[in-house]
C-alpha cells in the first residue's frame, strides 16, 4: 500500500490494497460526518447501515434544516474522499482488465457498491507472455467449447443464447421484487434501483458468455427482459399496470446501466475468471435488499401546496370548505384508470376536536379538526387513510403491500386569504409521508398526483362559493 495510490490516475490496485483503503476511507468518512454532520429527523445519530445505504446528497434521507444549512460543508468533506474513492476504483478496474470508465458509477447510490464489489472480486489480469507458435498455419477447430463454465450451458446460436439471458434475468428480477416487496415488504434503494441494474447485468453477461457480443445486441437483451418482467408481474398478479408504468422509467435507465457492465465484463471477452463478478453481483442482492430492511430509513415529510382565487368572500367560501357535497365524475385519465380521488367531505360537530371525513373513491380519510379559526383557518391531523389508488389489473382484485401505509397523509389545512378586491384566495396544503425510495423519484409522481387532487377540490369549492345566493 502506499499514499499516492489515492491520487496517482496512472496507477494500479490490487485487490487486498482495494479492500484496505476502502474499509479505511469508509471508516474515518462515518466518523467524521459522525462527529460533524450526521443527524436524523429527530437529533438522533444514524445507524452506519443506513449510512452505507444511502450517499450525498442526503435530500432523501434528512430533513432538519439546519442539516440542509450544512449542505455545502458536508460537499467540501465528501469531496477529497469522492476523489480517492474514484483514483483507487479507476486503478482497481485497471489491474484487472477492466474499462477504466466504469468508475463513473461510483458517483451513484448503490451502483457503486455493486461497483466496488465487481472491482474487489475481479482478478489482477496481466498480459500473457507470447508463446511461439509451432505450427502457425493450423487454426483452433471450429466448435471449440469455451472456457468458462456458463458458457458451456449456453446456447450456441444467438436467439438461444438470448433467450437464456432474458428468461435468466426474468427470473432474478421475479425473485428480487417478491422477496422486496412481500417478503420483506421494503420498496427502497435495492428493489428500484439494484434489482434491475443486477438484471440488465445477467442478461447481458449471459448472453455473452459463449461468444462476444455487440453493445447494440447487449442493450436489446437487456430491454426485452424487462419487458419479458413487465409480463410476468401482471401475469402473476403481484402488481397493477399503473404501478409498472409508474417503476418503468427508473427500470429501464438502471436496466441499461446493467447491460452496459454486463457487456464489459462479458466472459468470453474478459475470461473465464470474470465469472466470479457474475456471482458475486447477484449474491449482493438480497443481502442489500435485507441490509435496507435492518436500516429502516425514517421517510421525510413532504409537502404540497395548491392554490385558486374565488370570486367570493371568505365567509361564503368556509361554509364549503367545512363539508362538500358529491363532486361530479372525474374527467383525468389518471383517475379513471385507478388514482384515488375525492367525492365529497362530511364533518360531524363543530370546531375543535370535530371529526371530518373526506370520501375518496377508495374508502374515507378521518380528519380530526386541529384548528378551526372562521373564516381564516381549518387545520386537520389525519388518523386513517385510504388506499392511494386501485391497481389496474386483469384479475378481479390484487393488493400489494404499498397500498397499505407506504404513501400515508399525516395533517391538511385549508387557509383562506382575503383579497382587496373582495374575494378569496383559497389555499389546500396536504403534508404526507412515503416509505418508496429514491424519494426524489416517486415524490415527483406522488406531488403531481396531490396536486391534481387539491385542485379537483379547490375548483368544486369555487364553483359551489361563486354561485349567486339566490341559486344556492
Amino acid at each position: 500500500m502506499k499514499l499516492r495510490q489515492l491520487w496517482d490516475w496512472n496507477g494500479s490496485v490490487g485487490r487486498r490494497d482495494y479492500l484496505v483503503w476502502g474499509v479505511l476511507l469508509f471508516a474515518l468518512k462515518w466518523n467524521l460526518d459522525r462527529l460533524l454532520f450526521v443527524v436524523g429527523p429527530d437529533g438522533q445519530i444514524i445507524d452506519v447501515v443506513s449510512y452505507f445505504l444511502v450517499t450525498f446528497p442526503p435530500r432523501d434521507w434528512f430533513t432538519t434544516d439546519s442539516l440542509l444549512d450544512s449542505a455545502g460543508p458536508m460537499l467540501l468533506v465528501a469531496l477529497p474522499f469522492l476523489w480517492a474513492g474514484l483514483v483507487l476504483t479507476v486503478g482497481r478496474l485497471r489491474s484487472a482488465g477492466l474499462p477504466p470508465w466504469l468508475a463513473v458509477l461510483f458517483v451513484l447510490p448503490v451502483l457503486k457498491w455493486l461497483l466496488m464489489l465487481i472491482a474487489l472480486v475481479a482478478p489482477h489480469r496481466s498480459a500473457p507472455e507470447p508463446v511461439p507458435d509451432p505450427n502457425p498455419t493450423a487454426t483452433a477447430p471450429a466448435g471449440s467449447p469455451p472456457s468458462n463454465w456458463l458458457g458451456r450451458i449456453t446456447p450456441r446460436s444467438r436467439i438461444g443464447s438470448a433467450m437464456a439471458g432474458v428468461l435468466a434475468a426474468t427470473a432474478f428480477l421475479l425473485a428480487g421484487v417478491l422477496l422486496g416487496t412481500h417478503a420483506l415488504e421494503q420498496y427502497g434503494w435495492g428493489l428500484f434501483l439494484g434489482v434491475p441494474f443486477v438484471a440488465g447485468f445477467v442478461a447481458t453477461m449471459i448472453y455473452g458468455a459463449r461468444e462476444e457480443r455487440g453493445l447494440g445486441e447487449s442493450v436489446v437483451v437487456s430491454l426485452l427482459a424487462q419487458v419479458v418482467m413487465a409480463a410476468a408481474i401482471l401475469l402473476f398478479a403481484i402488481e397493477g399496470i399503473i404501478c409498472v408504468l409508474m417503476a418503468a422509467p427508473l427500470a429501464v435507465a438502471l436496466a441499461l446501466v446493467g447491460a452496459v457492465l454486463g457487456h464489459a465484463v462479458q466472459p468470453s471477452r474478459c475470461g473465464r475468471h470474470q465469472i466470479r463478478t457474475y456471482w458475486a453481483v447477484v449474491l449482493a442482492m438480497p443481502l442489500m435488499l435485507g441490509a435496507e430492511r435492518l436500516s429502516d430509513l425514517p421517510a421525510p415529510l413532504l409537502e404540497v401546496r395548491s392554490s385558486l382565487d374565488i370570486a367570493a368572500p371568505p365567509e361564503r367560501v368556509w361554509q364549503h370548505v367545512v363539508a362538500f357535497a358529491e363532486l361530479p365524475p372525474p374527467t383525468e385519465w389518471f383517475f379513471r384508470v385507478g388514482v384515488a380521488y375525492p367525492i365529497r367531505a362530511e364533518i360531524d360537530g363543530h370546531g375543535p376536536g370535530a371529526v371530518r371525513h373526506c370520501v375518496f373513491s377508495t374508502g374515507p380519510f378521518v380528519e380530526p379538526i386541529e384548528v378551526w379559526d372562521e373564516p381564516h383557518l381549518l387545520r386537520f391531523g389525519v388518523t386513517t387513510s385510504p388506499p392511494p389508488l386501485e391497481e389496474w389489473t386483469p384479475y378481479r382484485n390484487i393488493h400489494p403491500p404499498h397500498l397499505d401505509g407506504f404513501l400515508a397523509s399525516e395533517r391538511g389545512q385549508f387557509r383562506l386569504i382575503p383579497l382587496p378586491d373582495g374575494g378569496t384566495r383559497l389555499e389546500g396544503t396536504t403534508w404526507y409521508r412515503h416509505h418508496m425510495w429514491p424519494v426524489v423519484y416517486w415524490q415527483a409522481w406522488s406531488d403531481a398526483i396531490i396536486h391534481r387532487i387539491h385542485l379537483r377540490v379547490l375548483r368544486h369549492i369555487r364553483d359551489r362559493a361563486e354561485e349567486a345566493p339566490s341559486n344556492r
